[in-house]
């Protein structure tokens, strides 16, 4: 029995890319007449079969249907930045008349690599993939051909438009506050196999480390801590030199390090400065209020919405990776340091 014919199959005869062999066979805009009719004749050939094939295409710059946004358990539970990114794209969308679906997928369906049934029944014009669900999964989801962009997420091995914040320059900043205070002894605190942003804002540490002539010390550096008050509570705990300064991942990480130190003694900022990232609520709920590095969500959500939409209007243009500046907000949690020595 003959294999059947697949998008891929045409894209590998003809070295296109798969999802202009689906905007062709679709209808949809983003290739160009004869590119079309090129796809077309071949599928014809190898003996396509496609139910929603149309033969006319579709108005150029035509306005999406439906946009479909998907994300890990652990992204959507994260509600104080991913929550706040899901509602401005809603907004951004609704206000281009567009329908947004919500799906949440599950670390079951991310090793099946189980697609949504509608993504499976290509009932959607493009998809936004928020954060890091894993690589597999998001190819999975591009090798359907649906044009889709990454929103804080990359990977070499992904090729697709990616919106990011500039987490390298923005823990750069972090660093060279806390060097203008007079602190020299820097810890981190995150886990850096959650996401490459995590691991992104330490390399952004070490260059300002490097820049600035400050020694980083590795036992200062807690790269696969678990977001948990007591897990790092205990690992402060095991630290004999603790350092004058605390750089966290994320406002989770740097409000339970904040009550863990005051729980061990040391006073905020007197003793021990800390600095945390994304601007969230827990950055200003802590005593002192945390000193962040403020992330613009509704950036975030508008350049990811109109990259989508320009993706689908054009599916031959080049990927491109966006890097979003951010600003560091100084509150009461970092101060200058004190010598110890």
């Amino acid at each position: 029995m003959n294999r059947k014919v697949t998008m891929q199959d045409i894209a590998d005869k003809l070295s296109l890319s798969k999802n202009s062999i689906s905007q062709a066979l679709t209808g949809k805009p983003g290739v160009s007449d004869e590119t079309r009719r090129l796809i077309m004749q071949t599928a014809d050939d190898m003996g396509y079969v496609y139910s929603k094939r149309v033969d006319q295409p579709a108005s150029p710059h035509s306005t999406p249907r439906t946009i479909a946004l998907i994300a890990s358990n652990y992204a959507f539970s994260m509600k104080s930045f991913f929550g706040d990114i899901y509602l401005s794209v809603d907004k951004e969308l609704k206000q281009k008349g567009i329908e947004l679906i919500i799906q949440s997928i599950s670390p079951e369906d991310a090793a099946s690599l189980t697609l949504p049934p509608f993504i499976q029944q290509r009932a959607v014009d493009g998809i936004l993939i928020l954060s890091h669900i894993t690589t597999p999964y998001i190819q999975a989801v591009l090798d359907t051909g649906i044009p889709s962009v990454l929103i804080d997420h990359h990977h070499p091995d992904l090729a697709a438009d990616s919106i990011l914040t500039n987490n390298r320059f923005s823990a750069y900043e972090a660093i060279r506050h806390l060097a203008h205070l007079g602190h020299k002894k820097m810890g981190y605190m995150g886990n850096i196999g959650l996401s490459p942003s995590y691991y992104e804002r330490l390399e952004g540490m070490r260059l300002a480390a490097f820049d600035l002539g400050i020694e980083l010390k590795e036992e200062w550096l807690v790269t696969t801590a678990k977001e948990e008050s007591g897990e790092i509570r205990k690992l402060l705990e095991g630290i004999t030199d603790i350092p004058t300064a605390w750089f966290c991942v994320n406002d989770g990480f740097g409000f339970m390090v904040n009550s863990a130190l005051q729980q061990m003694g040391h006073r905020v900022p007197e003793d021990v400065s800390v600095v945390s990232f994304d601007n969230g609520y827990l950055s200003k709920l802590a005593t002192p209020p945390i000193t962040t590095v403020d992330v613009d969500l509704h950036l975030y959500a508008r350049c990811a919405v109109e990259r989508l939409i320009s993706r689908i209007n054009d599916s031959e243009q080049p990927n491109t990776e966006t890097l979003l500046s951010t600003r560091l907000l100084v509150r009461g949690s970092t101060g200058p340091a004190l010598q110890r020595d």
